[in-house]
């Protein structure tokens, strides 16, 4: 549903001379679906043993346990960890000498399976299955994209770093990135 849909609705309910109560209710619906996969809380690491990965000497390790790909995921991430930030890098070659954002994103679904080709970050906005994943969680928004994987992000940078691709357990807003996540992850 659109905003021009959401106003006409409002019109009409106006219209028909429903009660204030049956018209707050309906904007708070309607506000609460718009809202339902927008993050506005910060991405945090939180340890949990045994089902988190983890981060070794600047390396992801996943638990034994998890899915097959994750640990796909993981050593794609490990894979590139510490090549330069590239505008357009992983976009035009997946094996690239340096990612962007949304080319590294890309980059490991595609090693694990999960992603046919790359994906900018507008892209991603609509990748897989709304919310967040039980092993796997996508941040997306119109500019920038990262990755958690069991609790740990996979991203280039923070506040205009620009580093490249690598695992941290730093925080970082999340404020306008819709979380999405590969189905059964």
């Amino acid at each position: 549903m659109n905003v021009g849909n959401v106003i006409n609705l409002v019109l009409a309910l106006m219209n028909m001379r429903i009660s204030t109560l049956a018209l707050v209710a309906t904007m708070i619906a309607l506000t609460t679906s718009f809202t339902s996969c927008t993050s506005s809380k910060p991405y945090r690491y939180e340890l949990k043993y045994g089902e988190s990965v983890i981060l070794r000497n600047g390396y992801a390790v996943a638990p034994r346990h998890a899915p097959p790909e994750v640990h796909h995921i993981v050593a794609a991430g490990n894979n590139i960890k510490g090549l330069p930030y590239k505008i357009g890098g992983g976009h035009k070659r997946v094996d690239d000498n340096g990612y962007d954002c949304s080319g590294a994103v890309s980059y490991v679904l595609i090693k694990a399976g999960l992603l046919n080709g790359p994906l900018t970050s507008k892209g991603f906005r609509n990748y897989g299955r709304r919310g967040k994943g039980d092993w796997v969680t996508l941040y997306a928004k119109n500019g920038h994209t990262f990755i958690v994987v069991g609790g740990l992000r996979f991203d280039t940078g923070y506040n205009g770093e620009g580093r490249g691709p690598s695992w941290t357990i730093n925080d970082r807003p999340t404020r306008g990135h819709v979380m999405r996540h590969p189905v059964k992850l």
